[in-house]
């Protein structure tokens, strides 16, 4: 088989950002199928462009996957507006990097961001094969709850674009067992629908390290660490863990770390200097092969979500991640994540937006370590067992199998 996905924010291990294409792709690749990926040239953490990228298109193969670096309109980090701008710039340049791309057998494309959904469903018809589509995100119900779109006219759009490529679509596949439920209401039959969850190579984690390499570099011995590891935006409510943080001030042996990047960093790093915060070290990003590292030198990891009624739909990468890594998890984050996480006995689960049960989920860990560690341990055992990377790449692999075959699915 030979799949061609369009997806701009392809991501290999030593780029930072998720890796789930990346670890489907080359298992894939592993089991003797193509694989084709369409993607940006622009590193979106740093918003600068991959190195050896010129032109509209440069081809760049990463561990037996075909990538084709298509232009990107470097402006995504501006402000909303502008990331729209260079989303759909990247929508335009994905069309002329497919013409590089020959004999395929299935077109896949991923949302957010939805542009790209729809150059993909424009390829597969053109050439004449099978459009399966990614569910990633509900966009743009996000979007709508969260604040981020209020025109009327632009969610009307939105939601027209929405429906026409669940419509058009051969088959889809969700990412949440809660956003299956969301396309039923939608209409969609239940045939029509596979979930295949986010997840994790356990691989990637060695839950024995200690990270002192990490702890050295930021001066973190004796401290008890707690990480947040992901993209510092406004759906993340990183204000409740600042807050947090400036309740546990007199706990000198607390400390915490934001490993990522994103469009909220300066205000958040502001807000840390009017708090007068010294308990809080911003990283900024760093490649997914370097998350061992950080995770292992944490005591503890944190996920939060704003409280809205749509990100109780969601599985989180990093919560896989941290999991894997047998730290046990502060979730932020009612619905379905909450569900896999209690199940693991994997964690603390406190109420969104609270910051003063997130302090004193830390306070409870840090005074019981050897609770700390069992439930690390149970977190990674539940997700080697359920939401292990090589599962998922079968499934996939699968699925792709029955759409290509004529008459099927």
């Amino acid at each position: 088989m030979h799949v061609l996905l369009i997806h701009q924010m392809f991501i290999p291990p030593d780029q930072a950002g998720g890796t789930r294409h990346y670890e489907i792709a080359t298992r894939l690749v592993e089991r003797g199928d193509r694989v084709s990926v369409v993607a940006s040239d622009l590193d979106y953490p740093t918003n600068t462009r991959y190195p050896g990228c010129r032109g509209l298109v440069t081809r760049q193969d990463v561990d037996g996957v075909h990538v084709f670096r298509a232009y990107t309109y470097p402006s995504v980090h501006r402000n909303h507006i502008w990331r729209g701008v260079s989303f759909l710039s990247y929508a335009a340049t994905s069309l002329l990097a497919v013409f590089q791309v020959k004999k395929i057998d299935l077109v896949m494309g991923t949302t957010p961001p939805i542009f790209q959904a729809f150059s993909a469903w424009m390829v597969a018809a053109l050439r004449r094969r099978p459009f399966l589509l990614e569910v990633r995100d509900l966009w743009p119900e996000f979007a709508i709850d969260i604040g981020l779109l209020k025109n009327t006219v632009l969610i009307a759009l939105l939601r027209w674009l929405e429906g026409f490529l669940y419509a058009r679509a051969r088959h889809i596949v969700v990412n949440s067992p809660a956003y299956r439920g969301y396309l039923l209401e939608k209409g969609i039959s239940a045939e029509k629908i596979t979930v295949i969850p986010n997840g994790v190579d356990p691989n990637m984690f060695d839950p024995s390290a200690d990270g002192c390499e990490i702890r050295n570099q930021f001066h973190l011995d004796g401290k008890f660490v707690v990480t947040y590891a992901g993209a510092l935006g406004l759906a993340q409510d990183l204000g409740t863990i600042l807050r947090a943080a400036s309740r546990l001030r007199d706990q000198s042996d607390v400390h915490f770390l934001f490993v990522g990047d994103g469009m909220e960093r300066g205000r958040l790093e502001g807000q840390a200097r009017e708090l007068g915060l010294s308990n809080i070290t911003f990283t900024g990003s760093h490649p997914k092969s370097q998350m061992a590292g950080f995770l292992a030198a944490s005591d503890a990891c944190v996920a939060t979500l704003k409280n809205i009624r749509m990100f109780r739909t969601t599985y989180p990468n990093k919560v896989f991640d941290y999991m894997a890594a047998a730290r046990p998890t502060i979730l932020g984050i009612d619905g379905v994540i909450r569900q896999v996480v209690e199940a693991a006995g994997g964690g603390i689960f406190v109420s969104p937006g609270d910051d003063e049960a997130l302090a004193e989920a830390v306070r409870t860990l840090k005074d019981n370590r050897p609770m700390a560690e069992a439930m690390g341990r149970a977190a990674r055992e539940y997700v080697v067992a359920h939401f292990h990377r090589d599962q998922q790449a079968k499934q996939f692999a699968d699925l792709v199998a029955r759409l290509t075959t004529k008459g099927q699915v």
